[in-house]
């Protein structure tokens, strides 16, 4: 088994979450959101990260952000470094707290030059980083990343949304092109520095090529679990796994490998288009 991976992690809060604006294609703003009760599934799955084993560093949310509760969005940590990130332009108020709290922390700041959704759009697997491209993350900030921060970048990119015609989807918040894949870590976990979990339906053929290639042992994901049941969007610390509870054929597949899953079930966190992996920044990446 892989040594542990996950075991420091950065969570805020859902006081001010809503969907009032919606950047994702997951996103309806007619669907109200249920504060209380997407604070009740936050206070859960901290409760279930320390079950894990996992230290959790709880921090105020950022004042009237909606996405606030999103933290792995906040930045890329390596060492005792922090890439902060380059958000849509609704959640740009986020900014400058994640670079305070961050800086309180005690890490050496760095801006990313180019758009970056931060770890939501990066995940380190031992010196190999997963990073998406096009959606939430200049295609440019990847040498910076491998520069900065010294990570074996592969690129990825994840299939755009499209209307009926087949055409790329603009959203109408953002202005960039949409996704139900927007971030990668839609699309993509990693369970161990050896073994990943993938939906191949969710990326480009070039990409879906490149992880096929990776010497790294690889669980499938449906096209329905990962989007209806966001079954990628785990945290694991390589033993245990905090996963989606609507995703069986992805839970049975991980429990067959040896690792423990615990499986809180969230309805109204999912609501903003983010689930359990999105509400983490993981802090001792090495």
């Amino acid at each position: 088994m892989s040594d542990k991976i996950n075991s420091k992690v950065l969570v805020s809060g859902a006081k001010f979450f809503a969907d009032t604006y919606a950047i994702n294609a997951y996103m309806d703003s007619s669907v109200a959101v249920d504060v209380t009760v997407a604070c009740e599934e936050h206070d859960r799955l901290k409760s279930f990260f320390e079950s894990a084993g996992i230290e959790v560093i709880s921090v105020e949310p950022p004042a009237n952000c909606q996405d606030g509760v999103y933290t792995a969005n906040w930045g890329l940590c390596r060492g005792n470094k922090v890439i902060t990130s380059s958000l849509p332009n609704i959640r740009q108020l986020e900014e400058p707290y994640a670079y305070s709290v961050l800086d309180k922390l005690g890490f050496t700041i760095i801006k990313s030059p180019y758009r970056f959704s931060g770890q939501g759009d990066a995940l380190p697997c031992g010196n190999i980083l997963f990073c998406g491209s096009n959606y939430r993350t200049d295609s440019r900030m990847h040498s910076f990343i491998s520069d900065t921060l010294g990570y074996e970048v592969i690129g990825l990119q994840t299939i755009p949304k499209t209307d009926s015609e087949g055409k790329e989807v603009i959203n109408t918040v953002t202005g960039w092109s949409d996704s139900f894949f927007y971030d990668i870590d839609l699309a993509i976990a990693v369970l161990t520095d050896n073994l990943i979990a993938w939906c191949p339906e969710a990326f480009m053929p070039e990409s879906q090529e490149k992880i096929r290639n990776l010497g790294l042992d690889k669980i499938e994901v449906s096209i329905d679990e990962a989007t209806k049941g966001f079954g990628c969007n785990l945290i694991s610390t390589g033993q245990t796994v905090v996963m989606s509870s609507h995703a069986p054929l992805l839970q049975k597949a991980i429990n067959d490998k040896g690792l423990m899953t615990i499986t809180p079930n969230i309805v109204e966190l999912s609501k903003g288009g983010g689930f359990i992996r999105c509400t983490t920044l993981t802090l001792d990446n090495a």
